[in-house]
């Protein structure tokens, strides 16, 4: 009996293929199949239309609307149209029209057979049919049919808690953030609270603000850290909204702690190291002591400008919160000044923006982003970085890449 479904659906489709290739064959030829018998009848068309009007003339004549002279002068012009018109139309029976032969032997043969070619060689007449309810059944890794699958599921069953924790971390990697806010919820309504879930939605949070540490989202951080204290993820975000509030002393001290706590083969370790140095500290696992050694950056030269050196480090820490603030704004326009005479210098114009973005200039962020774009262009791999940067910070990209 399957069989036999399978031999009629197979059947079904060929014939609807043939319904088809003829129902085009029939359009592409109208044209050229009518061609000659339309120009036959526009002519017959005319002929007859100046006939009426010689009808019509001598009507108003014996009515006496127009007087004779009137009547001579439209019957001359209305008969020398008409003349014109006949002079037009064959004087012997009219020859067969002429037919486009190769034309419609092109359409006729040549094409369904390059169609059936194409649909053999590209297409799959084996494979069987596959409508929506067995897709759904067995969607393989089809990412699209699972999320509708999921979807279909949560909507019978809006309260599976455990159907909402599957889909969110699904929606977030697919970039639909605000399903993925809605489906965090969800889960952390029906399941309740948990690192991982609270951890998901501060980030889909996040991504709605693009990039920005939200309050909502430092709460929902803070509420995880409770759960779970060395978080990491959440530690690392927390000391990021420091840094945007322009808190970078404090930042400084959140990220140094996660990096102590860290292990030293941690792969978020070397950016919370850059994230140290931006803030003014010296990154873990160096030893500030060392000849040469760079406070600012893991295994830096240290002649990159802009750097601060071990003494500016030490003198620092017995400056006030006010001449701490105005010695790293000197440092970052010292970097500015010399990025300006020398612009290859990619770290340099990751430190800059940073660190404008960190003191909460956002014009000028903004600006050196541009400047920075213009040496290292968008298309290459240093340009993204940049950009990926602004993202981060918050920094308009609008004409930064002009």
């Amino acid at each position: 009996m399957k069989a036999r479904f399978t031999y009629l659906g197979d059947m079904l489709f060929w014939i609807l293929v043939a319904a088809l290739t003829a129902a085009l064959a029939v359009i592409l030829l109208y044209p050229l199949l009518r061609g000659a018998k339309a120009a036959d009848n526009i002519r017959a068309g005319e002929a007859a239309v100046y006939r009426d009007q010689l009808r019509e003339l001598d009507r108003d004549l014996n009515g006496g609307l127009i007087t004779p002279e009137e009547a001579d002068y439209a019957r001359a012009e209305i008969g020398r149209r008409l003349i014109a018109v006949s002079a037009d139309e064959p004087e012997q029976t009219p020859k067969p029209a002429r037919h486009h032969r190769f034309t419609e032997a092109f359409v006729l043969l040549v094409l369904p057979v390059l169609g059936l070619c194409l649909y053999l060689t590209t297409g799959r007449p084996d494979l069987p049919s596959q409508p929506l309810e067995a897709r759904l059944e067995n969607p393989g890794n089809d990412v699209a049919v699972l999320i509708a699958k999921a979807e279909r599921h949560l909507a019978e069953k809006p309260d599976d808690g455990k159907g909402w924790d599957v889909l969110a971390p699904i929606y977030f990697r697919t970039m639909r953030v605000n399903d993925a806010q809605l489906a965090y919820r969800n889960a952390i309504r029906l399941l309740g609270p948990s690192p991982v879930r609270l951890d998901g939605l501060a980030e889909t949070l996040m991504a709605v603000s693009d990039g920005v540490v939200t309050e909502e989202a430092r709460q929902v951080l803070e509420q995880s850290l409770t759960l779970e204290p060395d978080n990491p993820r959440a530690r690392f975000y927390i000391a990021l909204s420091m840094e945007q509030a322009g808190l970078p002393n404090e930042a400084r001290q959140a990220f140094e702690a996660l990096a102590k706590q860290s292990p030293s083969d941690a792969p978020w370790l070397p950016l919370v190291n850059q994230h140290i140095a931006m803030n003014g500290g010296a990154p873990a696992g160096t030893d500030p002591a060392a000849p040469g050694a760079n406070p600012a950056a893991p295994g830096a030269n240290p002649a990159t400008p802009g750097n601060p050196t071990q003494q500016d480090v030490a003198a620092a820490e017995n400056m006030s919160a006010g001449d701490r603030q105005l010695m790293i704004r000197g440092m970052v326009e010292s970097l500015d000044a010399k990025l300006s005479e020398d612009p290859n210098n990619f770290e340099g114009w990751i430190r800059l923006v940073r660190s404008y973005a960190v003191l909460n200039d956002k014009d000028r962020a903004a600006g050196a982003l541009k400047r920075g774009l213009a040496a290292f262009p968008p298309p290459g791999e240093q340009g993204r970085q940049l950009l990926a940067l602004a993202r981060e910070f918050g920094i308009a990209t609008e004409g930064a890449t002009q």
